[in-house]
């Protein structure tokens, strides 16, 4: 069937068959492009949502922009890529936050599905508890390239920990680096801690987390969720009753669960 037109109504996208869902290229657990297929919780869900509402999905993987979120809502929503990629009809992953909210006006911002946050994952046989930045003292540590949870291990303890830690290009290679024993500890999201457990097959017991403190982490995580262009609330509202029903089936939980990842209410 064809694709549905740029913005197209929710009559016009039922009409075609299919949902148009932009996703990120690069963000496992939730979408991430392994041996060449597109797979993660994001895209399991977008096909769940797609087929309670009886269509197909149609996937828009899109690489970050340079200038933030705010750029890829106006390329994958809104607007659609100077490139002529794009426009989706929903983007998944979108943090659903009052002050970004009001900062992009040209999108419905809703129907938050998961709580994210930062954790800090540690070799229990080389560091017994960790309640503060300071009990990192001479550890080496790591983070993914760019990320808050980088930020906060080089600002910790007044910048006493920098020159212990080490920056990956992926959160993946931070884990894989903790696991091998390289490192003694990664900032990383609850998700990609969970997940690599799982693919790793490494015990919690071994490598748990705790949360900490910075002035760059969001004290209480953030809520992700979905964004439409701003005219398209009969199409919010068909995805806000689709992810309540698989919310109230148990599938929501089931698709985080067959990825490692606990969904926390957000």
């Amino acid at each position: 069937m064809g694709a549905a037109p740029a913005h197209a109504d929710m009559e016009k996208i039922r009409q075609s068959g299919s949902l148009k869902v932009a996703l990120y290229k690069g963000l496992p657990p939730f979408s991430d492009n392994v041996g060449g297929q597109f797979t993660g919780i994001d895209v399991a869900l977008a096909d769940a949502l797609s087929k309670q509402m009886g269509l197909s999905a149609a996937l828009l993987p899109f690489d970050a922009d340079d200038d933030g979120m705010s750029g890829d809502l106006r390329n994958m929503v809104w607007k659609g890529h100077y490139l002529g990629y794009g426009p989706a009809d929903v983007m998944l992953h979108v943090p659903v936050d009052p002050a970004f909210i009001r900062q992009n006006h040209q999108v419905l911002i809703f129907a938050p599905y998961h709580r994210e946050g930062f954790v800090l994952a540690y070799d229990h046989d080389r560091i017994h508890q960790v309640s503060r930045f300071e009990d990192l003292a001479g550890q080496p540590t790591g983070a993914e390239q760019g990320s808050a949870g980088a930020n906060a291990l080089l600002s910790g303890a007044q910048g006493a920990l920098r020159d212990k830690v080490k920056i990956y290009a992926e959160a993946d290679a931070a884990l894989r680096a903790l696991f091998s024993g390289e490192i003694a500890a990664v900032m990383v999201t609850r998700s990609q801690y969970e997940s690599a457990l799982k693919t790793q097959g490494k015990s919690a017991a071994r490598f748990p987390v705790t949360e900490l403190e910075s002035p760059v982490l969001p004290p209480r995580g953030w809520a992700i969720g979905m964004a439409v262009k701003e005219d398209q609330r009969a199409l919010a509202q068909a995805l806000e009753s689709a992810l309540q029903a698989l919310r109230e089936s148990g599938e929501l939980q089931r698709i985080f669960a067959r990825y490692g990842v606990s969904i926390v209410a957000p």
